[in-house]
């Protein structure tokens, strides 16, 4: 059966996202934004407003590099979830987004870039990353780079709240 490049790397993407889904039950939104804790100690790692907050920047750009008209993500997500923002606590809650803003904005972006990738061409697939310096040489096309965010990256960061889910209690997802 042959399967269209976007297909194959949307394929990833809505795996990730039900992943995604199974990560957030049960998770408490009083401690979206808190560094986790286990046994009186804080573990300074990514916390889940920034995980699925940083995640969020990156189905629009999917979209966007497609040629497609993404829903935006909040202007203030750039400052507090770019690559180049540090993870905090946020124990007063007013650092970063209410828990349900991120994850709409985060499912938003996914099942846009999902219908996105579905619909690219081969020929789409084939084009230049846009990107420059060293993203540009590990990803050299948009189906490359776009795999990347699709798969490596998007699981590399779910991790992270897999991760966060244990030191504070919860159960595997």
């Amino acid at each position: 059966m042959a399967r269209s490049i976007g297909n194959s790397i949307a394929d990833s993407l809505q795996l990730s996202l039900n992943y995604a889904d199974r990560l957030l039950k049960e998770l408490p939104a009083d401690r979206f934004a808190r560094f986790a804790s286990v046994g009186g100690t804080t573990v300074e790692s990514n916390h889940p407003a920034f995980v699925l907050g940083h995640l969020a920047l990156y189905g629009p750009r999917i979209t966007t590099q497609l040629g497609g008209s993404p829903t935006p993500p909040p202007a203030s997500f750039e400052k507090v979830f770019s690559k180049d923002a540090t993870c905090v606590d946020d124990p007063a809650g007013t650092i970063y987004p209410a828990m349900s803003e991120v994850v709409k904005a985060f499912r938003t972006g996914c099942e846009e870039a999902i219908s996105a990738l579905r619909s690219a061409s081969d020929e789409t697939m084939q084009k230049a990353n846009p990107a420059e310096g060293r993203m540009l040489e590990l990803f050299p096309t948009l189906g490359s780079i776009h795999g990347f965010y699709a798969g490596g990256h998007m699981m590399m960061h779910l991790g992270q709240l897999s991760a966060w889910r244990r030191i504070e209690g919860m159960k595997p997802a």
